[in-house]
Order: C-alpha cells, then structure tokens, then sequence
C-alpha cells in the first residue's frame, strides 16, 4: 500500500541526508498516516480511510460527508 493520504494526497518527500562531514545519503520523509474509521450518517455505515494528521485536521474542519462527496468526484472508490 502506498504511503499517500487519502484528503490531502500527501506523499513521502525525498532528499538527502548530510552528515557532519558533508557525506549525502538519500532519505525520506513519510506524512503521519493513520488508518481511521467514520461514520457516515446518510449512508449508515462506516468508512475507512488512510489519512494523514493534516487530513483529519481538513475532516474536523469540512466535516466527513463533505470530503466523501469530494473523494467520489475524483474518482475513488470508498
């Protein structure tokens, strides 16, 4: 499964890591993903999506019903 948030569309950035001698290594950085389960009231039933902290932060914001509307416009399956 691939590490991209569901809401937002967050993915790992990559980059490199420099030491104190200036040696550069690759590296990445992962978004907080986390796997939540919410109720969706007009449809009686749970949903669950792989969502980034920020993600949740957009949920609280817009609200569940709101972002699934959004998530089945562009075309994903929930």
């Amino acid at each position: 499964m691939s590490a991209v948030c569901q809401v937002t569309g967050r993915a790992p950035g990559f980059g490199k890591q420099v030491s104190h001698s200036h040696r550069r290594t690759t590296r990445q950085w992962r978004p907080n993903l986390q796997r939540r389960r919410y109720w969706l009231a007009s449809e009686q039933r749970w949903v669950r999506l792989r969502v980034s902290t920020k993600g949740m932060k957009v949920i609280d914001r817009r609200g569940i019903e709101s972002v699934v509307a959004e998530l089945r416009a562009k075309g994903q399956r929930i």
